[in-house]
């Protein structure tokens, strides 16, 4: 298995599909491995990919901590799913009666964040209070909009930023000392693009995210920075069911991807979940066959590919053929 990986990540840094990356697996019984390879950058000179590299995750935020903390939240009682959005933002308009159920089964969409032209994070929150949601629930879609009300939400209910709230429940318990919002050293982050000239490196490279890190303030659709040890600690408290209200809720798709043979590979079990992340991050648990695993890299440096959101780009035929290694080898 480790030889197959290993050939396998190869042909993807020939390929440069990204400078370099971390996989981590842990299983059920707790046995676990973080294997490095690559380097940060192209450059010759580039630092070397450790174990204890720390990547922006990208949208893998909307699961952890963001869909997580809401399904802790309605485990303790202080969230439902069907309160409705504007019971905790009621300067939304165009609600359309959304509930939280809603939005963490991203079946309501509202302003493309990316595409916004404002320039302070002030004016990108009032954009998406005043437009509020294009339509009424319905098929599941895609978007930032229901992530990104859901950390306004969790703030509000439980007194305290989003990144001090992934930090009292999950960050500190678990001995997550790698993984938060913001750094000041940003020496074992490597760059996820080059943009106008300038290396983004450290900071959020989701563009609404970054207008809101540049105030030190988190977000509910990206932001969050992790280490391969530090997610696997996160994976496996799922796996081994120390969450159980997380795991039964990302089964179903609350916040989460479920069952995704297109990232998560052929062998995938139905009782399996997991998150992508735009940069080239992915995790996966998978319940049934007893194992976790993470992959971080940074394959939009030194700028995003043309097929950057497509199920067949590169990055996913990776996604894919790691898994089937994975998965397979466990019977």
């Amino acid at each position: 298995m480790l030889k197959e990986i290993a050939l396998r990540v190869g042909r993807a840094l020939d390929d440069k599909v990204f400078p370099g990356c971390v996989i981590g697996i842990v299983t059920k019984d707790g046995d676990r491995m973080v294997l490095p390879f690559g380097s940060f950058t192209y450059a010759p000179d580039a630092g070397e990919v450790g174990e204890d590299t720390i990547y922006d995750l990208a949208s893998v935020t909307k699961s952890i901590p963001v869909a997580s903390l809401v399904l802790t939240f309605i485990d303790e009682a202080k969230l439902s799913p069907t309160d409705v959005i504007t019971k905790y933002i009621p300067e939304l308009q165009n609600d359309q009666g959304a509930t939280i159920g809603d939005l963490l089964l991203y079946r309501v969409t509202g302003p493309q964040l990316s595409k916004l032209p404002h320039k302070t994070f002030e004016e990108i929150r009032t954009h998406i209070f005043e437009r509020g949601f294009n339509a009424p629930p319905g098929e599941k879609k895609y978007t930032n909009v229901p992530a990104f009300l859901l950390g306004i939400a969790l703030e509000r209910v439980g007194g305290s930023s989003l990144g001090a709230l992934a930090h009292q429940y999950f960050f500190e318990p678990l001995g997550m000392r790698d993984t938060s919002f913001f750094f000041t050293d940003i020496s074992r982050i490597p760059p996820t693009e080059i943009v106008n000239g300038e290396e983004i490196r450290g900071l959020v490279h989701d563009e609404s995210a970054r207008v809101f890190a540049r105030a030190r303030r988190a977000t509910g659709h990206a932001g969050l920075f992790s280490s391969a040890p530090d997610m696997l600690n996160f994976l496996e408290s799922l796996l081994i069911r120390d969450y159980p209200f997380i795991t039964e809720g990302a089964q179903k798709g609350w916040g989460w991807q479920s069952h995704e043979p297109w990232f998560m590979g052929s062998h995938v079990s139905r009782s399996a979940f997991g998150k992508t992340g735009f940069t080239g991050t992915s995790v996966v648990v998978d319940p049934f066959r007893g194992i976790a695993f993470v992959i971080l890299s940074n394959r939009t440096y030194p700028k995003r590919p043309l097929d950057a959101s497509s199920v067949t780009s590169a990055i996913n035929v990776f996604r894919r053929d790691v898994a089937d290694i994975l998965l397979s080898a466990q019977g």
